[in-house]
């Protein structure tokens, strides 16, 4: 009687112990530097520029620099394209990005599926001091129905903590305006 109790614990343990990691969220790093990416368009007049950059499960990311100030377009793996416009919902400030963007994604039956989005956007908002940059973590959701910007963080000594729960909760969240 004792072994077999004992057989059943270890089973609905490893059961239970299976069933958690096997939605376990975790983190992809892609690059979004202009070394890691193509660049796919140049407009000399105005200097606006676009690349494209890798990311996961055939998402990819388009990183946009439009009047000294970048942003981000998520493009879904059947090629619509989701822009995260962090000129509107992060700062209108002159803006560069992190050299990665951090994929928040599930593995759903052997299968990497992305449920969030973090980049990093440096802006420039003190026009009296050009050289001092705000750091701020752009939150993004990935769902069937939208992917959109859901939380900014600004950065400091828990911002990377922060924006992950941020991110791995962003699912039910709005989008922010």
């Amino acid at each position: 009687m004792f072994w077999r109790n004992f057989i059943a614990i270890c089973t609905l343990s490893c059961a239970f112990s299976n069933l958690a990691s096997a939605n376990s969220i975790d983190s992809i790093y892609t690059g979004l530097s202009s070394n890691r990416c193509k660049t796919i368009e140049v407009d000399k007049e105005t200097s606006s520029s676009v690349r494209k950059c890798a990311g996961v499960a055939d998402y990819s990311l388009l990183v946009q620099d439009v009047d000294a100030r970048e942003s981000v377009t998520v493009l879904t793996p059947d090629g619509q394209q989701h822009s995260l416009k962090y000129s509107q919902v992060i700062t209108p400030a002159f803006s560069t990005l992190g050299e990665k963007a951090e994929w928040r994604v599930e593995n759903r039956g052997g299968k990497v599926l992305p449920i969030a989005l973090i980049v990093r956007v440096y802006a420039n908002e003190n026009p009296n001091l050009p050289n001092q940059r705000t750091s701020y973590l752009a939150v993004a959701k990935i769902t069937p129905e939208n992917i959109c910007v859901t939380k900014k963080v600004k950065g400091g000594e828990k911002a990377n903590q922060e924006a992950r729960r941020a991110a791995d909760a962003s699912a039910k969240k709005p989008c922010l305006k």
